[in-house]
Parts: structure tokens; sequence; C-alpha cells
């Protein structure tokens, strides 16, 4: 398209005037960890490749810059084929971007931040009635990283992005998670000592992988026990937030236990690699909540049984459903009493605190 320049330009400005107000929603290590990854996109580098830490600081540097000229303004709409276009009218903008094998996303990402990204398709099929977008080479992106997005019953599968989150989970891995780690590696053939073969053999891997985010998707879209309006008032009332930390994790271990979701999935396909990389980058939180999986793997990675996977993945369903019904209830009185930080002290005491002792 002759356009594809000054569309790309409209959404990165808008990336950018969303990173600067938003940054403040990351921790000081994360949004670290946010940076690097847009300094290799930008600079058309693999994962794995570092720079000369006083390049990256001079490009940070600049951004900031950036950020504080942008912070006051407001988002531009997207102006394609002479008309302008809400820049979060996904569907309006699409149907004129995707008979070009393009797609533009817009939404909403952790603490509310808003997000936007254009990127090339690679390929769309339908699955479970959702429709799947392969996406390819991202034109444009902020600051957030994310290996799958959904709207409605769309699912985008961000390829780039997936390589980046995937790469970043193996090289921040836990102590705990190392085990794991050598597991779904093996299964691939490589030595978690080796990182050249890993460099070499990550595309392979993302390939085969790929379709665990799309079930995690999946999930999201399909299970109900986690009303989907009172998940949408929590997040609103509660940005950046425990209460929002805890919500987003029951919702995630909903979608990854339910009947559509990612391990009920890997089950069918007893793909014993993604069961590892699960274990291996689950993160404190979802710990807590669902050791059944951890015990479940020592013995699987002995036994190759995958009934007991089954009855861990059934369990940790039963478990996150109860802390949905949970806190939906306790939010339901908070707003009755008018007031969240009722809701907030209530999810605190009962549901987050236990978790810690």
């Amino acid at each position: 398209m002759d356009e594809l320049e000054n569309i790309t330009k409209q959404v990165l400005y808008n990336c950018d005037i969303t990173d600067a107000k938003n940054a403040g929603v990351y921790s000081v290590c994360n949004l670290a960890l946010r940076f690097r990854d847009l300094f290799k996109w930008e600079n058309g580098l693999d994962p794995w490749i570092e720079s000369n830490p006083s390049e990256v600081l001079e490009w940070i540097g600049h951004r900031e810059q950036r950020w504080e000229d942008l912070s006051h303004k407001e988002y531009i709409p997207i102006k394609i084929q002479g008309r302008a276009y809400d820049p979060f009218d996904t569907k309006g903008i699409n149907a004129i971007l995707e008979p070009h094998d393009l797609l533009y996303g817009a939404g909403y990402a952790r603490s509310l931040k808003p997000t936007f990204f254009l990127a090339d398709v690679d390929d769309k099929k339908t699955v479970n009635g959702c429709r799947v977008y392969f996406l390819g080479r991202e034109l444009a992106r902020d600051l957030f990283t994310c290996p799958a997005q959904s709207l409605s019953n769309h699912i985008f599968i961000r390829k780039a992005s997936a390589k980046v989150f995937f790469w970043d989970q193996i090289f921040y891995i836990t102590k705990s998670g190392k085990n794991a780690l050598k597991f779904a590696l093996g299964e691939y053939g490589l030595n978690v000592n080796d990182p050249g073969a890993l460099h070499q053999h990550l595309d392979r891997i993302i390939a085969n992988e790929i379709d665990t985010y799309l079930y995690h998707e999946l999930g999201e879209i399909k299970d109900t026990a986690f009303d989907h309006s009172i998940w949408q008032e929590i997040m609103a009332s509660f940005p950046h937030s425990p209460v929002e930390l805890l919500a987003r994790t029951v919702k995630d271990l909903l979608a990854n236990t339910s009947h559509f979701g990612m391990l009920p999935y890997i089950i069918r396909e007893q793909k014993g690699a993604s069961l590892a990389f699960y274990v291996a980058f689950m993160d404190t939180l979802t710990k807590k909540l669902f050791p059944e999986i951890l015990h479940a793997f020592e013995y699987f990675v002995q036994s190759q049984n995958w009934d007991v996977i089954t009855n861990a993945v059934n369990s940790g369903y039963n478990i996150s459903r109860r802390y949905a019904t949970s806190i939906c209830s306790f939010h339901e009185k908070g707003k009755q009493k008018g007031c969240t930080k009722w809701t907030e002290t209530q999810i605190t005491r009962h549901l987050l605190d236990p978790l810690c002792d």
C-alpha cells in the first residue's frame, strides 16, 4: 500500500504516547526489560544479542526525552484513504488493512495501559469458532511485549513478540524452574548449557510451541467461570494493585486449565516439552494457587503418566473457579457499600494473605 509508511508513523506516534503516559505501570526492573526488548526490535536484533550498554543508555535517554515531549499529547486518529478512524476502532481500520495482509491491534494491557501494534498477516484460520491471525513482521509496537492477544472472538498470535517473550522467560528463569527447563529443552535434543544450540533452534521451538499461546487465548474467550463484565469492572476499579494481580492470575489459570485451554490441549497432544515450559515459567503467585501441577510434574518426569497431569489440571480449574467466585462476591459487596477500599481489604485479607503464609 502506498499509504503504509504514513499509517505506520501514525501508529508509532500513538505507541510513543501510551509509553509516555503509562511507563509508570512497570516496575523499575520490568521497565528496563521492556526498554531492552523495544531497543532490539527497533534495531532488528535477535533477542539474545546484547548491544553496548552505552549505546542502549543513549537510546533510552533519547526515548525518555521524547516521552517528556509527548506526555501531555492525546492519541491521534488513524487516517487511511482520506478518512480518520478512532485509534481503538480496530474493526474499521482492519476492514481496509486486512485485504492487504496487514493487521492493526489496539486494546488495553495490564493496569489498563493502552497498547497498539501493526503487523503483517502470515496466515489465518478458524479454531473452535474463533478467527485466528498469525502475525509476522511487526511494523509498529509499544513497550508491551505479548505473544498473543484476543478481542471478542478474534485471536492474534504475534510471532515476533512471542519469540522475544519466550527468550526472556528462558533468560530470566528462576532457580526453581531450571529443572523443568532442562527437561523441556531435552525433549528438543538440546542441552540447557549450550546457548549456541538454543539460538540455532529457537525458531523451531517457537513454531512448535506457538499453539500453546493460541489455546490460552481460546481458554480466555470460551471459559465463563469469571464473568467478563465483572472482570472488566475489577480491572477498571483496581488498576496496578494486588487485586488486579490476583484477578489476572486467576483468570489466566482458568484459561490454562479450562476444557478449551492450554493445559488440556497439551495433555491431548501429549506435548511433554510444552508441559515442562509451562511449569518452568510459572510465576510465584500461580505456584501458590496451583501447587498441584508442580507435584504432578515431578511424578510425570519419572513416569510419563499423563493421568496425573489431568488430575492436577482438573484440581487447578476447580481452585481457580472458587477464587474467581470469591473475588466477584467481594467486588459486588463492595459496590453495594460504595467502597472499593473495603473490597481491596477483604480480598487481601481473605484471599491474598493466606497464600503468603
